[in-house]
């Protein structure tokens, strides 16, 4: 299992609408800055939550190894 580049671009390009130009053509208003901050620190962090889980996939953690005495002792333990 490799990597595809076609969701890393469309992700990103995605994530990047939402922290550069979204904040860009908010209204004015009040609270125009604090928007603008919620908007970048939302897309970053979701941008790389989701990049982390992308390449996770591609090298997956494995469960612990049994032996066989001890599949065989859960065998007769749990009957």
């Amino acid at each position: 299992m490799g990597a595809s580049a076609i969701p890393v671009i469309l992700m990103t390009l995605f994530w990047g609408l939402v922290g550069i130009v979204l904040p860009i053509v908010l209204p004015k208003g009040p609270n125009r800055s604090l928007t603008q901050c919620v908007l970048i620190i939302t897309a970053v962090s979701c941008w790389l939550f989701w990049l982390c889980c992308y390449m996770h996939q591609m090298n997956p953690l494995v469960g612990p190894t049994l032996h066989n005495t001890t599949i065989v002792a859960l065998k007769q333990l749990w009957g």
